[in-house]
Formats: C-alpha cells, structure tokens, sequence
C-alpha cells in the first residue's frame, strides 16, 4: 500500500507539474498517471484492496465542497432541474443507447442496464471542472450538476437491479426502485435536523476554542459521517456527503469549513482519477484503435445531443444548451463499476465491455479540454437566434455614439461606474453576459446590452473605435485580459482601465495594453489610509498628494505583506504571493559597509521598500552604504526573499 502511494504521488507530482507549464488540466494528468503505471503499461502499481476505498473518499470529499456552495434554498429552486431534466435525460440518453446495444445483438436486459449506465456522466470530472472554471452557477453549470445529482441516485438503483436481471435473487426493480427514494428522503430530512439543531452548536464550540486542528477534525468527521451513514443506507457516500454540504452550506462557517478540507480533497481526488486511468487495457488502443475512437465519438454526439434538444425544449437559449450537452456528453466513472459487476454476472462479454471501457474512458479523458473550449464550439455549433439581428440593434444603438464610455462587465464595480457617470452626465454603454442582469438592469436603462466581452465583432458593434475610454470591470482576471487584447485591436489608442482583485498580474495586464490598473485590495486599503491620516489631522492635500504617490508608482509602497501563520504563500491564479520581510544586519553581516548598487537585490526578484536605521527611515540611493544594526525591508516571493536574505547575510 505505501510502495502503490509512494509510486501515484511521485508519478503525479511529475506529470501535474508538466501539465501546468502546458496548461492543461491536471484532470488529464492524474488519468494518464494511471492509465501508465497500470497492470497493462509499466506495471510499477501492486494489487490493493485499500486504493479503490481510498481513491473513492476524493469523490466523498469534492460532493462535501460542491455541497456547500450549494444552499438548501438553491437546492429547491433546483428541483426542476434534477427531477425534470434529470429524468429526461436518464431516460431518452439510456433508450438510445439501449435500442443501439440491442440491434447489435446484446440481450435486452443486458442493454437496458448497460445502456443506462453509459447514459450517467462523470460527477467528479465535471464538478471539478466546472469549480475551477468559476462556471459552478452558470445556467449550464447548474444544468449539469442537476442532473449529475439525479444520475447519482439511479446509479445506486443501477447496481441493485444486476443480480435482479442476471437471475442471482434480490428484489424486483418496482421495489428496489421506491425503497431507494424513501432512504434518500430519510438521509436528507436526518441530515436536515442535524444541521439545524448539533452541528451549529458543535461548530461554536470548536470555533470558541480557536483550535484550528479541532475544526478540521470536525471538518472531517462529518464528511466522513455523513459517507458512512449512506453507506450503511445501501446509497451512494457521495451523494450523502453532498446532502451534509448542501445543509451545512448556509451555515457561517462554510468558508472555513472548505478551506480545511481542500488539501484532503484535491489530493484524494487525485488518487480517484489514478484509480480510474488504471482500469484501462493500454494494449486495445494498439489493437482496436479506430473503434474505440469510433465509440467515443458516438457516445459524446448521442450523449450531448439530447442534453442539448432537452435543454432548448426547457426554453433554454442555444448556447446554454450546447454548453449543458458538451458538460454532460462524457461517460461516468460509475460505468466501471457496473460493467464490472455486468461481467461477474456474465450479462456483457469480456470483449464488448473491455472496448466500452476504453472509449468510455476516452471521453472522460476528452471532457476538461471540451469545457475549456465550450464557448467557441457552442458558437460553431449553433447560431445565436437572431444573433445578428442582436448584432444590428447594438450596432443601431451606438451609431449616434461618439466620445463615450465602453464597460465591459457590469456587476457591482461596472454599475457603480455606471451611476457616477450619468451624475456627470457622461455616456455610456455596458455589456455583461448575466442575462438576470441584464433583464434587471434594462428596464431602468436603455444602454446595457446581453453579450460576451471577449467577442472582438461586439466591442465593434459598441462603438468602440469612437470610444473616449473603456472600463473592463469583469470579475476574472483572466478573461479581463482576453478582453483587454481584443479591445486593442480595435482602438490601439483608447485609454483602458482594468479593474483587478489584487496586484498578481498587473505587469501582465500594463504589458497587454491596459492605460491603468486598479488593484481592488490595494486601492481599498489606500483609502483607509487616506482616511485615517485625515482622521489624525493631516492635512487633506497633503494626504491627496501622498496617495497620488502611491498610485503613480504603481502601489509600490503597498505590495506585500507579512505573512502570518494561517497565510497561504500562493494566490488564486497559482503564482507566489508578494510578501515582506526584514532582514536585521549584524556585525558580521556581508551586506555591512557595501553599498546598495553592489548588492543588487533588485536583480533578484525583490523590491526594497526601505532601509530603517535606528528606527528611522533612511533616504536610500545606489550609494547608500549598509550598516550594522540596519533593518533591510524587502517584498518579493518567498524564495526571492530567502535569497536575498542570504546574501546580505552570508554574500551567497
């Protein structure tokens, strides 16, 4: 067991570190971890009974999380979803599959069950995908994590119904199928009062303690709980670890509670997609290529297809559609499982299952790179209805636009800009792609527009070659700078302001072309500043001129931070935080008598913030000699600091 851990991790350490340089998902990477380290490539993995139980708690874990951005309130406005769309497309995908399965000559019960397998997705794979991607809560995320919870409780169905058509006993299908909805309503409603009257009292508790080892104990023996509880129910682990998420998710310490458990989860998850790629015969993709490229293509069209006509029939817009059908085309993990189960009960030749297993893994592996390429095959899929219809009203409503103000994005940072504007009597025209939004805002104003920033042919149609500025407020930095790079294409002149969280990526966004960028964090903690000094009776010119400094250089003054206990050294976009540090020069201190220009810190990633010497801030230049006894106040990354350090220290 320890030799198999040791062999995954350093595996996947390897691999995962390669795919982040090529920037593709480290889903992709733990799947061929597995699929090359498997009894049918190197071999290097031993028979395990404790890996699968273990792969499995990922599955257990990444539920928990999804649970608890999922509210109950979110969860009943969701019904819909699960037991409308859920159904149909259990039905209509395992109908087809079914009726195809049967014409080549495989049994009739034998093609319902398999049929009904295939027609179930990945959870993991796509709730994965989907968080990452921050498209957890748009229409066609909420489309697919509706249904994926429905396909959860027909997969437990699935497996009790194998030994009812392979003739071995247990309970007909009109009984198993009733029992298995009453444990889910009884699971939910246990878990309803436990939420409501024992968890918030034990999370107070354990909260009151200040004990951070106590909370994630906590943490963790209700995630674990709640897997047993529906274990012992005869249900899915995963779908009771949901449940517990999604009733703890209004709870106060949701955030916490997340953030405890991702170490576990992300690692474990990891360990399931291994687990997964070693199932598959690495020799059939010699033997049987085309026909497994074949499957693969056939369950990812069939399977998306429907999605994609149930979607549009719910009155969805195409869009949402293919997106919802390209999340949910994939086959699932839990086919494995039962055409594992299929085969021990000698309803599915070896043969058969062995190429379904390798094209089902396939489209599994095919998925993270479909939901990152979603939007442009979406938009190759379909024509918008009236797209340029919506194109020539755009067009039509700007034309008489001139010196104007373009926002892209307009949430809370886009609106606000948007209400000082009219105050100032300035025009403007915004465009957001929250269609709630959009419908809210448009009945108090008449110049915000449906539609996706990074569409260079939409900032055309708003005018933006006549644009006196443009004010890029979206949310995600990422897609700020794909709409930053499309703007400057079609006005390489017009001032641009970016609207960022923090200062991670501000050389990149100043290097794409943005005139200024506003750090959010940095500018808010400007203005308290600001405000305090006031407070203290600075004067208030002598205050502006100070932050004017402050903007001027970049927010030089502001970067960084010293990190504490709790302060995790890498930032949402996986780069190294910016941190402080002061290094205290001794006697025998190299850095002591040279001067700045020698020591080069700079050159090493760092920024010198000041110098202080006995206790007061110096004037520093090139020239400026170190003495014994001067404080060096340094930000950079974690390395760059430690190898600063070592040379005023040492001179390494």
């Amino acid at each position: 067991m320890f030799a198999n851990l040791l062999i995954i991790l350093a595996s996947s350490l390897v691999v995962i570190a390669v795919f982040r340089r090529l920037q593709l998902p480290p889903v992709l990477g733990y799947l061929c971890v597995g699929l090359f380290v498997g009894p049918t490539a190197l071999d290097w993995i031993n028979e395990s009974e404790e890996l699968p139980d273990l792969a499995e708690m990922g599955v257990v874990f990444l539920l928990f999380s999804l649970g608890l951005e999922f509210s109950l309130s979110k969860m009943l406005a969701m019904r819909g979803v699960v037991f409308g769309l859920g159904i149909l497309q259990v039905i209509c995908t395992s109908g087809l599959l079914a009726g195809l399965l049967a014409l080549q000559g495989m049994p009739t019960p034998a093609a319902f069950l398999l049929g009904a397998g295939l027609a179930l997705s990945s959870t993991a794979i796509v709730s994965k995908e989907l968080t990452s991607l921050g498209e957890i809560f748009s229409s066609h995320g909420q489309n697919a994590i509706g249904v994926l919870l429905f396909q959860d409780v027909i997969a437990v169905l699935l497996l009790t119904l194998v030994p009812v058509f392979a003739g071995d006993g247990g309970q007909a299908w009109y009984w198993a199928l009733p029992l298995t909805l009453a444990k889910t309503v009884l699971l939910f409603f246990g878990l309803l009062l436990a939420s409501r009257w024992v968890l918030p009292r034990l999370f107070h508790e354990v909260a009151a303690s200040r004990s951070a080892e106590l909370f994630v104990l906590l943490a963790l023996v209700i995630v674990l709980l709640a897997a047993w509880l529906t274990h012992l129910l005869g249900l899915s682990p995963a779908l009771g670890a949901f449940l517990a998420g999604m009733l703890l998710g209004e709870s106060h310490y949701r955030h916490q509670i997340e953030a405890d458990i991702r170490p576990f989860r992300d690692i474990l998850l990891g360990l399931f997609f291994v687990s997964i790629g070693m199932l598959i015969d690495l020799h059939l993709f010699v033997s049987h290529g085309l026909a497994i490229a074949g499957l693969t293509l056939l369950l990812l069209l069939l399977k998306g297809s429907v999605v994609a006509v149930l979607v549009k029939l719910r009155g969805s817009d195409s869009e949402t559609a293919w997106r919802s059908g390209l999340a949910l085309a994939q086959g699932g993990e839990f086919c494995f499982a039962l055409m594992a189960q299929m085969q021990q009960s000698h309803l599915l030749p070896a043969e058969i299952g062995s190429l379904l297993l390798a094209a089902t893994f396939c489209s599994m592996v095919m998925t993270p790179l479909l939901l990152r390429a979603a939007p442009s095959i979406a938009a190759r899929l379909h024509r918008k209805p009236n797209q340029e219809v919506q194109l020539d009203e755009i067009s039509a409503h700007s034309a008489g636009l001139d010196a104007h103000v373009v926002i892209c994005g307009y949430g809370r940072v886009g609106q606000s800009i948007g209400r000082f504007l009219r105050r100032e009597q300035q025009r403007y025209i915004a465009l957001d792609d929250d269609p709630v939004r959009i419908r809210e805002a448009a009945a108090a104003e008449n110049c915000v527009h449906y539609g996706d920033s990074r569409r260079g042919e939409l900032l055309a149609a708003v005018g933006l070659e006549r644009a006196r500025l443009v004010v890029i407020a979206v949310d995600k930095t990422d897609i700020a700078l794909i709409v930053l790079k499309a703007a400057r294409l079609i006005n390489s002149d017009v001032p641009i302001l970016v609207r960022t969280r923090d200062d991670s990526v501000l050389a990149e966004l100043k290097a794409a072309g943005a005139s200024a960028v506003v750090p959010e964090l940095l500018e808010s903690s400007l203005i308290l500043a600001s405000h305090a000094l006031v407070m203290l009776g600075v004067p208030e010119d002598h205050v502006q001129s100070r932050v004017n400094e402050v903007r001027q250089s970049r927010y030089r003054l502001l970067q960084g931070f010293y990190h504490g206990a709790q302060t995790n050294l890498i930032d949402s976009q996986g780069q190294p935080r910016v941190l402080m540090h002061a290094v205290n020069l001794g006697a025998d201190a190299y850095a002591c008598g040279r001067p700045l220009e020698e020591l080069a810190l700079e050159q090493m990633g760092v920024q010198l913030q000041s110098v202080q010497r006995q206790g007061e801030d110096l004037t520093t230049d090139a020239s400026t000699c170190l003495h014994a006894g001067d404080a060096v106040l340094l930000s950079g990354s974690m390395a760059a600091i430690e190898a600063c350090e070592a040379r005023l220290l040492g001179g390494r």
